[in-house]
């Protein structure tokens, strides 16, 4: 579930916002995201996968927050640890990003549901 934002690292892209399948967050007046609805988080880590700055940490348990403390994690090098693993981009070259992009996916259903 998703369990905090580093506002210290997030760039305000709004990407987080855009890609969540569930509408999790609300997009705050200076463009930072802010996690308005932590229950309706699906676990899907698309928000840490959209987000280049590893701002945001999702934790595995997707029944409940479990009050991870976003300095404690940072430090234990644990933000962007999903992107690294999973290759989603191009990591010092040597990778090159095969993902095809959910994120048409997930917008088009995300505007369907508001229709």
């Amino acid at each position: 579930m998703i369990e905090f934002i580093l506002a210290e690292a997030c760039n305000a892209c709004g990407r987080c916002v855009e890609v969540c399948p569930t509408a999790v967050f609300d997009r705050m007046p200076d463009g930072l995201p802010k996690i308005a609805r932590p229950g309706d988080c699906q676990t899907c880590f698309m928000c840490e996968l959209y987000c280049r700055e590893d701002a945001i940490f999702v934790g595995p348990d997707a029944g409940r927050i479990e009050g991870f403390d976003p300095q404690t994690t940072h430090r234990a090098g644990l933000m962007g640890e999903m992107r690294r693993h999973h290759g989603w981009d191009e990591w010092d070259g040597r990778y090159p990003n095969q993902h095809w992009r959910m994120e048409e996916v997930f917008l088009r259903a995300r505007h369907l549901a508001a229709e």
